[in-house]
């Protein structure tokens, strides 16, 4: 039975109350709690907007389509390369793909997983035309350097649009992950550090940007404005012969959540410093109880600039097989994920590139072999990481003799 979870969620009073009130406001669908969400996380990032999308995923999705359609954009489209993570979720280049761009994949700093910007800068100078987005994953809340990131997107004419799906509060500098760049996406999947099952966002602080999202969400219609005034008689349409909800000027998505995400998610951001402090405080523990294995295993280099999505451990001996160690931690009861793998040679879907990128990603493709993560979120006290220290010195004690 599975004691330490990857992520966990307990619904308080002030989740159950939040959506007690969509339930006795007859709104099921986008309304005052979608728009408060997007005003309160708008708030916490630093930038002047958030659109409240369906999943990280869509965010993802509807970010690439606004750089897309956007004309100010000239290198950004069908075709053109978008410099990635080649270790991270698979939606991100999922996204790029399904956007009609290409992903392109250089390696990334060992302990951060962060990219490798001397690799981009060598892309851009043998190839600077073709290129029009760099699109850095914060990967476990580790952000990248997004200094030298924005210094490249200046220098070759390049949109930075940041993954920070897993980087909810992570600092840079002092400014929070997502509103350094013209758009970031964000996840509040289960396991993510402020959570509602499945919901996604953008955040900005362009107009245009904001309003082709906003389009993009309800399948690419007329409408755009932050809050729907059609039913005060304000509507900027309302003298035309169009109905604007009901008109398209693009092809889009159906992209749009429900009041109940946004009830779940809003008490939660208003506590998002505290959950960010616990899961510190919890890999610093973590830390101390595994540093006696710190020959075997790399475990994570601690800041207290980062949101930790996870805890993630590589295994540097080889006589461990992740495969194994990870079977024996769940059958002991500690839940774990495999640190996704090297998109372009591990991951089947894209084996299209394996030949292409083989040899040349070695640290994505070690820590995709070797990576692994367990939990540290808010919800575990000492007696669980405690638990997880016990449970590694036994499965270390019987595989290492």
């Amino acid at each position: 039975m599975i004691k330490v979870r990857i992520g966990d969620i307990k619904i308080g009073e002030d989740e159950i109350n939040s959506v007690n009130e969509v339930l006795y406001s007859g709104r099921l669908s986008e309304g005052k709690k979608t728009r408060e969400f997007e005003l309160l996380w708008s708030r916490y990032i630093g930038t002047k907007y958030c659109i409240a999308v369906n999943s990280g995923t869509s965010a993802l999705l509807a970010g690439l389509y606004a750089l897309l359609y956007d004309d100010r954009f000239k290198k950004v489209k069908k075709g053109s390369k978008v410099i990635t993570s080649p270790l991270t979720y698979i939606a991100t280049s999922n996204a790029i793909v399904l956007s009609g761009m290409e992903p392109v994949y250089v390696d990334i700093d060992p302990y951060t997983f962060i990219l490798d910007v001397n690799q981009i800068e060598d892309l851009l100078k043998k190839d600077p035309d073709n290129y029009s987005i760099i699109l850095p994953v914060h990967l476990m809340g580790y952000p990248n350097d997004m200094d030298v990131l924005n210094y490249l997107a200046k220098k070759y004419d390049l949109v930075v649009f940041e993954d920070a799906a897993q980087a909810h509060g992570s600092l840079y500098k002092g400014k929070k992950a997502g509103s350094l760049s013209l758009l970031a996406d964000y996840s509040f999947y289960i396991a993510h550090n402020i959570q509602v099952g499945e919901m996604g966002a953008i955040v900005t602080s362009d107009e245009k940007i904001r309003a082709m999202v906003k389009k993009i969400k309800a399948n690419g219609r007329v409408c755009a404005c932050p809050v729907c005034v059609r039913a005060e008689g304000k509507c900027p349409y309302r003298d035309e012969l169009f109905d604007p909800r009901f008109t398209h000027e693009y092809v889009g998505f159906n992209f749009k959540i429900s009041e109940f995400q946004a009830a779940i998610a809003i008490p939660q951001i208003k506590k998002a410093d505290q959950i960010i402090k616990a899961r510190q405080n919890n890999v610093k523990y973590l830390n101390k109880q595994l540093g006696r294995f710190a020959d075997l295993f790399q475990l994570p280099a601690y800041s207290e600039d980062v949101s930790y999505l996870a805890y993630p451990i590589i295994i540097r001996k080889g006589r461990f097989k992740r495969h194994n160690l990870m079977q024996k931690l769940e059958q002991k009861g500690i839940e774990t994920r495999p640190l996704f793998g090297c998109i372009p040679t591990q991951q089947p879907a894209y084996s299209y590139l394996k030949s292409m990128y083989e040899g040349r990603l070695s640290i994505a493709e070690h820590i995709g072999e070797k990576g692994f993560y367990i939990g540290c979120h808010q919800y575990l006290n000492n007696d669980d990481l405690d638990f997880i220290g016990e449970i590694f010195s036994q499965v270390v004690k019987h595989d290492w003799q």
